[in-house]
């Protein structure tokens, strides 16, 4: 039992505290959490199906067609993806930072914004009637958020030739 100094209140108030300076900055936290990786978990899913969606347009790094190939209407095709991080990765990467290593709360946001990018160029390839692009080349660029409040992102652009291709 408490010494009968102590109130209710004081308990009470404590808690109170408590709750006010751990719970709602934890709380923010966890809701970032799950809602973050709730759209993550939807974004790949849509890149998924697109990809899928998208499978009969060949993509290839290299620079030249193999000779057997007959290449028609080339044209440049471009896709671009901006991601933007949550609160929830900034924290993370923000411990990680102080304790050096991979960081992996960055990681996916790459990845989501890669996919993206592709994604949206195998699109515009489809769309111009092309069923190769070829000499895919994947440029990135990290946007940082300077301003107080902001928290950045990355930019992702993949482009390439695309051709209709026939004697495959």
């Amino acid at each position: 039992s408490l010494p009968s100094e102590v109130a209710m209140e004081d308990v009470l108030g404590l808690v109170i505290g408590f709750v006010l300076v751990f719970g709602i900055p934890v709380g923010l936290l966890l809701a970032g959490w799950i809602i973050g990786s709730t759209v993550e978990s939807a974004h790949f899913r849509r890149l998924a199906e697109w990809e899928q969606r998208l499978s009969a347009v060949m993509m290839s790094n290299m620079r030249q067609l193999p000779p057997n190939w007959q290449a028609s209407d080339a044209t440049l095709v471009v896709g671009e993806a901006v991601i933007a991080t949550d609160r929830f990765k900034v924290v993370m990467a923000s411990l990680r930072n102080l304790f050096g290593g991979r960081v992996r709360s960055y990681e996916t946001l790459m990845e989501r914004a890669r996919r993206e990018a592709v994604v949206r160029m195998l699109r515009h390839a489809q769309q111009s009637g092309a069923n190769v692009v070829w000499n895919v080349r994947v440029e990135t660029a990290t946007i940082q958020g300077k301003q107080e409040g902001k928290s950045g992102g990355v930019e992702v652009m993949a482009y390439g030739t695309a051709f209709k291709v026939t004697g495959k």
